[in-house]
């Protein structure tokens, strides 16, 4: 099945990718570390969690997501390389055909695809809860916690508002809770000043009132000082955190979409973006080692810097087309599947083409 030179370019292929990936990472690293060092030691982090609570993940975290264009720049590499000792002139006119020379390439494109998705997928999300935790205690600078004007379906026909929540004190001022029955207003409490008593899981409503509408059409109003009750929504719930969403596999996420999306949430598309990255990003793998490929298997005069300042180039297109389609979804009403997958579908027609002029 898998010929000589097939196990030579696949060989050449992880093995280049391999070393890249691991430069990239060092280089990475160097700079995070003389960039966060202050914070580390101001904080009192030990080595042992700088190490592998945090470096480790930050690793695993940034070198998939950056996989498929660490393999076009490795493809570019090693491919430039053969094409200037004209090892790809000798495969091609021994018999071998563009098209057949293809195969161990896509072989291995497929290997790094695979586990990209099995690491975005499952992995990553579980090793990010300990890389983001380190993050939140040791780095992050202390921002804003408090949110104003929140609107939440908590479930079908609850609806609650907060004019200001703050997450850390986990306080709120001017709360409403409305409970509606075939979309008319069956009940409401309103409150000045509202908060949680986590360690008994009550809710302490201050100058509350509670307005009840009976069958009958009348109405019946209590109000008071003070009450402590249980209300049918969490504290965490109020107010997800966006980067929460990285910490759940995709299963976790699916359900967690559902639940949003039933409650109104407005960052229903970033949910939505994160989900279709996972696997939008391991399937570019296929697409730009098909454009490098194409663009390197031809000796220039340029070598092989020409061959990786134009790679880099389309690089940075790529991340760069990324970042306008997803910022339209975030902000705009541009569908998110569309906007994470259309720089795949315009490269793959610039693949397309190379492929098409590419030398046979």
């Amino acid at each position: 099945m898998f010929g000589i030179i097939d196990k030579y370019i696949i060989k050449k292929f992880l093995g280049t990718f391999f070393l890249v990936i691991g430069l990239i990472m060092a280089i990475a690293v160097v700079f995070d570390i003389s960039e966060k060092i202050e914070d580390f030691i101001t904080k009192g982090a030990s080595a042992q969690e700088i190490i592998f609570d945090y470096y480790v993940n930050f690793v695993v975290f940034y070198g998939n997501l950056f996989s498929s264009m660490i393999v076009f720049i490795a493809t570019i590499f090693f491919t430039s390389r053969m094409a200037a000792n004209t090892e790809i002139v000798a495969i091609l006119t021994g018999a071998v055909s563009f098209k057949r020379m293809m195969w161990p390439y896509f072989v291995s494109a497929t290997i790094v695809a695979v586990m990209s998705l099995i690491l975005s997928h499952f992995i990553i999300p579980k090793t990010n809860v300990t890389r983001l935790d380190f993050q939140h205690t040791y780095i992050d600078r202390k921002g804003p916690d408090r949110y104003k004007n929140i609107h939440r379906q908590i479930k079908p026909d609850n609806i609650i508002y907060f004019e200001s929540y703050n997450i850390e004190r986990k306080t709120g001022y001017h709360f409403t809770y409305e409970v509606f029955e075939n979309h008319h207003l069956k009940s409401k409490i309103k409150s000045d000043f509202i908060r949680l008593d986590s360690a008994k899981g009550l809710w302490t409503l201050d100058n509350y009132s509670i307005r009840h509408l009976l069958a009958d059409g009348t109405e019946k109003i209590e109000s008071g000082r003070r009450l402590d009750t249980v209300l049918d929504f969490e504290h965490k719930e109020i107010v997800p955190r966006l980067f929460s969403i990285e910490m759940m596999t995709t299963p976790e996420l699916n359900k967690f979409i559902e639940v949003e999306t039933l409650r109104g949430s407005e960052n229903i598309n970033k949910y939505l973006i994160e989900k279709y990255r996972r696997s939008s990003f391991p399937f570019a793998t296929y697409i730009l080692v098909l454009i490098g490929v194409s663009m390197a298997s031809k000796k220039s005069r340029g070598g092989l810097g020409l061959n990786i300042a134009l790679g880099l180039g389309i690089c940075v297109s790529y991340i760069f087309f990324m970042q306008i389609s997803t910022t339209f979804a975030t902000l705009g009403n541009f569908p998110p599947f569309l906007a994470v997958w259309l720089p795949n579908m315009v490269f793959t027609v610039l693949a397309g083409y190379l492929y098409y002029i590419a030398p046979k």
